[in-house]
Formats: C-alpha cells, sequence, structure tokens
C-alpha cells in the first residue's frame, strides 16, 4: 500500500495519485488484475433513475443520461458473444433504475432462457411495482434463477431517506415487501454510511426483516450485503503489487478478475466493454465494443479500486 497512515481521518485525495498506469505517486509499481473468466456479465441498462441519492457513486437521477438505454437486441448480441467465448453463470442489471429501461423485461427474459442466473439491482419503488404482472411471469416460469437486489441504505427509515430523499422508505419497503410475499428470490444492499460496527448493523436489520415478515437472514452476507462507501474526493491509498500479500488479499477476488460491464455512452452508436460496475465513465478503463476485446488485465489506477474492491472487500456479483 502506498501513503497509508492508520489511526487519521481521510483527507482531500492529492490529485497527483492515480495518475501513472503503471506507478503510484511514490513510484512503487501498481497492482494489476488479470481477467481468468467472465463469470458475471453487467449490463448497465441507463443512468437514468427516479431518485437523486445524496452519494451516487454513478449520479444517476431524473435527468442523467450520460449512459443511454440499452436495447434488447444490443443485449442479446453481446449475450451471444458471451455464451461462445465464455463460461459465465450470472448477468446482472443495474442503472440507475433497471425498470425504468423500456426493454428490461425483454432483457431479463433473454438472459433468463439461455440459463443463466440472473440479479438485477432495483430501488424497488414505483417502476418496479409497474411491471409486477411481467415480473410474476418471469418468476412462474424460471424460479429462483431471478434475483432482485433491493436497496436499504440503513435500517433506520430516517438514516435512509438521508440518502434516498423524504418518501421514499415506504415506497421501497411496499416493493420489498410485495417481492417477498410473492415468493422471489431476494436480497438487500446496505451501506455503512451510519459508521456503526458490521455486527451493529446487521443486528438493526435482523429486527426490520423480522418485524416485516422478510424471510432474509442478516448475519449471512450473501443475503444482506453491506457497501463500503465510496467517495473520489477522499484520500486513500493507492494500490501497489506489495499489497497483495502485505493485506493477505489475492487479486482473483477482485471484481474486474470475473466481471466485466457494458454500457452505452450517450451519443455513441457502439456499445463499450468497462471493466466493472463501479467505473461506467472514466476514459481510461474503456476497453471496446466486445468482449474478445475487454481481456486485458486492469490497473487498479483509480480511488474505488482501492477504497472499494481491495480495501473494502466488496463486490456486486450474488457470488
Amino acid at each position: 500500500m502506498s501513503g497509508a497512515i492508520p489511526g487519521t481521518v481521510p483527507a482531500a485525495l492529492d490529485k497527483a495519485k492515480f495518475q501513472d498506469p503503471h506507478r503510484t505517486l511514490d513510484g512503487a509499481p501498481r497492482a494489476l488484475v488479470t481477467l481468468n473468466n467472465i463469470e458475471t456479465l453487467w449490463f448497465n441498462t441507463g443512468t437514468l433513475c427516479n431518485l437523486t441519492c445524496t452519494n451516487c457513486y454513478i449520479d444517476s437521477s431524473p435527468s442523467n443520461d450520460r449512459l443511454a438505454y440499452l436495447g434488447a437486441g444490443e443485449v442479446s448480441a453481446m449475450l451471444d458473444e458471451l455464451r461462445t467465448d465464455w463460461q459465465a453463470h450470472e448477468i446482472g442489471f443495474t442503472g440507475g433504475e433497471p425498470f425504468l429501461n423500456p426493454d428490461i423485461l425483454a432483457m431479463l427474459e433473454d438472459a433468463l432462457a439461455r440459463g443463466y442466473r440472473v440479479l438485477v439491482l432495483t430501488n424497488a419503488m414505483r417502476p418496479m411495482m409497474k411491471l409486477a404482472d411481467g415480473l410474476l411471469a418471469l418468476r412462474d416460469k424460471y424460479g429462483a434463477r431471478l434475483c432482485l437486489r433491493v436497496s436499504m441504505d440503513h435500517y433506520a427509515p430516517n438514516v435512509h431517506e438521508l440518502e434516498r430523499g423524504a418518501h421514499s422508505w415506504q415506497r421501497m419497503l411496499t416493493g420489498l415487501t410485495w417481492l417477498a410475499a410473492h415468493g422471489f428470490t431476494i436480497n438487500v444492499a446496505g451501506r455503512t454510511l451510519s459508521g456503526e460496527e458490521e455486527a451493529s448493523l446487521r443486528q438493526g436489520y435482523a429486527r426490520l426483516f423480522a418485524a416485516q415478515g422478510i424471510p432474509l437472514d442478516a448475519a449471512n452476507p450473501g443475503e444482506l450485503v453491506l457497501f463500503p462507501e465510496m467517495d473520489e474526493a477522499l484520500d486513500v491509498p493507492e494500490i501497489t503489487t506489495a499489497c497483495w500479500d502485505i493485506l493477505n488479499v489475492s487479486p482473483d477476488a477482485m471484481m474486474c478478475a470475473t466481471s466485466r460491464m457494458v454500457v452505452k455512452h450517450k451519443g455513441d452508436e457502439q456499445l463499450t466493454v468497462m471493466p466493472c460496475t463501479l467505473l461506467p465513465y472514466d476514459e481510461r478503463f474503456k476497453m471496446g465494443s466486445t468482449l474478445a476485446a475487454a481481456k486485458d488485465a486492469v490497473v487498479l489506477n483509480h480511488p474505488h479500486c482501492a477504497r472499494f474492491c481491495v480495501l473494502g472487500g466488496g463486490s456486486c456479483s450474488a457470488g
């Protein structure tokens, strides 16, 4: 690790960090991650969202269309390539809010019909509920292979709404309890924004799940995923090749060792493959328009690589 000062409050990020793709600021060799296999292929269905959250890493909102809506045909073509060249088992859909995309049900059906497990990241609010009949049909046909991950930033309504806005709690809870009552495979994505210890957070979610009849085990990291906070303006150590041994972390455990994300930048005719869900805009991480072009190793040259993946142990897939 380069630049870590244990026990200090993070300062503003030194703008000279995360610039050289090969060396950290102090000249150490920068860590990189080799792609072993695309086990999870993500599609960002578009950055438009029904919410404007306080700290959205992708800046989704009702007006942010920097990532355009993907069409069902575009997703199908990429799934054709995936089936030919890779041994994937999971397809993920994220946004924005995926259920705003007019082709979302067709895209889910396509991926499910090919035999993949499908994970959808959603706020479970009105855009999802408007498609309740279509979701029920997919559940009836494909069962547990369709999983919906609902964003619940904290177990306390007031803390959740500090991030998501007024009236967001009840609308989210209505959607989540509907999914639970109708037998969907679900999990919940929480955040560590409150600063509580993980055990305390999980206990708080457990009380809520019990009270609401939500059949999730809050102690299970696969059923309640707690994501570290991300703010690329705050200081974080750069990750060097020596960090793997220092931290006892394997590069094979990083998201970009087993995942890629497909996006469509506004104004582009072609799709673009990015290394992961966290870096949709950074020009340095564009990997080409096909999965075949996205085989190169990924240099960990962004604050999110350090804070979320290496130090935070985060991963967006279902595992």
